[in-house]
């Protein structure tokens, strides 16, 4: 499976101011022919907005990328954004899931927006798609379009919200839907372990073919939340269940918080990864690398 490794990334989107709490990241990218389709979150600190955007860009080289369209988050009526899904639909079409908080609370949900070009998302078309319930945030979905019959899928961070100051908490359930649009949410298939690194919480960000491993965010520590580091997992005797099998991974700078890897498998072999990862200002900013495995 594709490992990152920083000291081998470039940049793609720089912070969008200096220090803590300015984040470039949450990327979720799609190769389509020749063209690199890239969607990602901005982020303020926590005083200034949290986050504020999702962004959609398109490059031919997948390093330098040219903005398309930009989702602000008032047109959510949401407190803050998190990492989009950015996703071809079957029937050529395009869709992309936007996770946006609730306000006055720690619950979150995921809308989805469908449009003909990723250029043409408008948050006036959005449906809301995973909306959680009262004791379930959900958010950060990593979505896989069918071939052929099959359902979709998508590997959801799930917060369980039945202790008050312990929300970031998270495991990775499996949901499953016929259209993308309406989803069940299924069990938990991937948890922190007791005693590791990843003990407070896992996310899946992104699986591989034929769900055999899976990247994922982990942290040991509440201290650790939007510093995550990252593992890799591999597919259980169980349906769709992963275990942790490796990390941690991060930066060497800041918090060493290297997070929401997404892995795109290349025609001619390898990936291409997308990552948020900290600088040496604390600021988060997006990067890429070509991975050979």
């Amino acid at each position: 499976m594709p490992v990152p490794t920083y000291a081998r990334s470039q940049l793609v989107v720089d912070a969008p101011g200096e220090g803590a709490g300015w984040w470039a990241g949450g990327p979720s990218a799609v190769l389509d022919g020749s063209t690199w389709w890239l969607a990602y979150r901005l982020r303020r600190p926590v005083n200034e907005g949290r986050g504020y955007a999702n962004v959609v860009a398109r490059s031919r080289d997948g390093v330098k990328f040219d903005t398309v369209c930009t989702l602000e988050r008032d047109a959510f009526e949401a407190d803050s954004l998190e990492r989009p899904a950015l996703v071809r639909r079957p029937d050529g079409g395009w869709r992309i899931y936007v996770s946006c908080a609730t306000p006055g609370s720690k619950h979150w949900r995921v809308d989805a927006i469908d449009a003909d070009s990723p250029a043409d998302f408008v948050a006036g078309r959005r449906v809301v798609a995973m909306p959680g319930d009262e004791l379930t945030a959900v958010k950060d979905p990593a979505v896989h379009a069918p071939a052929a019959e099959r359902s979709w899928r998508a590997w959801v961070c799930c917060h369980p919200l039945d202790e008050a100051g312990a929300e970031d908490r998270m495991v990775t359930r499996l949901a499953s839907s016929e259209d993308g649009l309406t989803w069940r949410l299924g069990a938990v298939v991937l948890a922190g372990r007791m005693g590791e690194w990843d003990q407070r919480g896992a996310r899946i960000t992104a699986v591989g073919p034929g769900a055999e491993w899976a990247i994922y965010d982990g942290r040991a520590s509440a201290a650790e939340n939007f510093e995550e580091r990252v593992g890799w997992a591999l597919a259980s005797d169980r349906d769709g269940v992963f275990e942790g099998a490796g990390g941690p991974i991060g930066s060497p700078y800041g918090g060493r918080g290297l997070r929401y890897v997404e892995a795109v498998e290349l025609p001619g072999g390898g990936y291409r990864l997308f990552y948020e990862a900290n600088r040496p200002d604390g600021a988060h900013e997006l990067r890429t690398e070509l991975v050979s495995v």
